[in-house]
């Protein structure tokens, strides 16, 4: 897992961009599924045909990033913001400008320090006086490295360990899920599973929850299973009032999200993933959370309803270019996944 999780997180894929992810989940599930295909919104659909329920696992291949809006006189790129950024994690970071003749690096800059007046020290710096710098000369110097106005940005960042089997890096929102997917889908082929199972790589769930919201209307599947990534409670700035979970306790089952107004899971599908664990010995934490949704709240409210949750890895400081997860807690999730796909006939 740790090779997949790294291989995963060190390529490059922000919403609207998920090529290079798709390219990598193509060839991976390829050994374990019947049949693949890409749809219209760009969601990878893979296929392990099956006689018992249809289980749409999804895990979505964004990342969040930037997006050039303009290129100033001098050549400085302007940018917006693509999916959910606390502006001061931007402040100062390598990022990988991804033009029409290939990757370039860059950093963001902004007033120094030094010019800006007291009252502005002291307030936070937002994206909107940020800029990336390529080295350029002018606008003109720009253009010419192949650099337009919606060019794709991504932050520059690769896998580190860490100590106690964690890793750091960027992206593992949700390229977590990813690798999750692809091992889930190793093992599955392993075994003797009655279900058809759709692997489904999702686009733009960053901004919106699209890919998933298009891929389960056109598959309506039995029972959903969204993999993504959630908040821990365990470092300082944060207490178990915010959230109970702690990385490396197992992978994280979600009951109900931002307080309900996501997804409330249905009774039958907590007890099926909860016994599944529980008879398998897999670690797992359960979790009623208020803050963000995932994949899985487009897909239940899809059609007539599709009965879905989340499983999910406990990763500190999403939403960064530091996020840290334990990869026990990788397995954990890619493991319970599996069996589930194995008992599913039990339940449903």
């Amino acid at each position: 897992m740790e090779e997949l999780i790294t291989k995963l997180s060190n390529a490059h894929g922000i919403s609207g961009s998920e090529g290079n992810i798709r390219t990598i989940l193509e060839e991976d599930l390829k050994p374990y599924v019947d049949e693949m295909r890409v749809d219209k919104m760009g969601n990878l659909i893979a296929v392990k045909k099956g006689e018992g329920p249809s289980i749409m696992l999804a895990a979505h291949m964004d990342e969040i990033g930037l997006m050039v809006k303009y290129i100033d006189d001098n050549g400085f790129l302007k940018f917006v913001k693509i999916g959910g950024w606390y502006d001061p994690t931007l402040h100062s970071q390598r990022v990988i400008v991804h033009t029409t003749k290939g990757p370039i690096p860059g950093v963001i800059g902004s007033k120094p320090p030094h010019v800006m007046k007291p009252d502005d020290r002291k307030k936070p710096p937002e994206a909107k006086d940020m800029f990336i710098d390529i080295g350029a000369k002018d606008k003109e110097d720009a253009a010419n490295m192949g650099i337009i106005v919606g060019t794709p940005v991504s932050m520059d960042r690769e896998v580190k360990k860490l100590a106690n089997g964690k890793i750091t890096g960027k992206a593992f929102d949700n390229r977590a899920g990813c690798a999750i997917l692809i091992d889930a889908m190793r093992q599955i082929a392993d075994m003797d599973i009655k279900a058809t199972i759709y692997a489904v790589g999702t686009v733009q769930e960053e901004v919106g929850l699209k890919g998933a919201r298009t891929s389960a209307f056109g598959l309506n599947p039995d029972i959903a299973i969204a993999i993504d990534t959630t908040i821990p409670g365990d470092h300082p700035g944060i207490s178990k009032d915010d959230s109970v979970l702690d990385t490396g306790k197992g992978g994280v089952i979600t009951i109900a999200d931002a307080a309900g107004r996501g997804i409330i899971a249905a009774p039958q599908v907590i007890k099926w993933l909860v016994e599944t664990a529980e008879k398998n010995e897999i670690p797992y934490q359960t979790d009623v959370g208020d803050g963000g949704t995932t994949d899985a709240t487009a897909i239940h409210l899809t059609r007539e309803g599709i009965p879905s949750t989340v499983i999910s890895v406990a990763t500190r400081y999403i939403h960064s270019p530091v996020e840290v997860l334990d990869l026990a807690d990788l397995q954990s999730c890619s493991d319970l996944v599996a069996k589930a796909a194995l008992s599913v006939n039990d339940y449903f």
